[in-house]
């Protein structure tokens, strides 16, 4: 799975004009199940991206994580993420789950990061979604869990 963090000051999602999720301070995640991808691989994101420490601390450097400064987290699924860019001028999508497993996994992830942090909003699978942020910084980081071969 992969997650694009960028820690924000403020995001949002809207849907047809109305606003689906929205957070003040804290982290937009564009989330993205790649083929493969099971629920190991969502729970290894939620553990990496809940602790990843983008947060200043009083010395100015980057040693909190999300929960640390109980920050919102916005997940918005993103199946180009896995796009595959290596030729021609058309992006291939093979990469990503298909439709549904995609859908189930951010699904799951979704659970697992609302049993684990207080301030979670989405994006809603499948539709056209228009994102805004201000990304604070920027700060912005590429998270990728690989799936394990059995």
């Amino acid at each position: 799975m992969i997650g694009l963090l960028q820690r924000v000051s403020s995001a949002a999602v809207v849907v047809d004009g109305a606003t689906v999720g929205a957070i003040d301070g804290g982290l937009m995640v564009l989330v993205c199940a790649e083929r493969g991808d099971s629920e190991r691989e969502a729970d290894a994101l939620l553990n990496k991206l809940l602790g990843y420490r983008v947060f200043a601390d009083e010395a100015g450097k980057m040693n909190r994580s999300v929960a640390d400064v109980a920050g919102g987290l916005l997940l918005v699924p993103q199946f180009t993420l896995a796009a595959d860019t290596k030729s021609g001028t058309r992006p291939s999508f093979t990469p990503a789950a298909a439709p549904a497993d995609g859908a189930r996994l951010f699904e799951y992830f979704v659970r697992q990061a609302r049993l684990r942090h207080a301030r979670v909003a989405t994006g809603q699978f499948g539709a056209d979604m228009k994102v805004s942020l201000t990304n604070d910084g920027p700060v912005t980081f590429w998270l990728q869990v690989e799936p394990k071969l059995q």
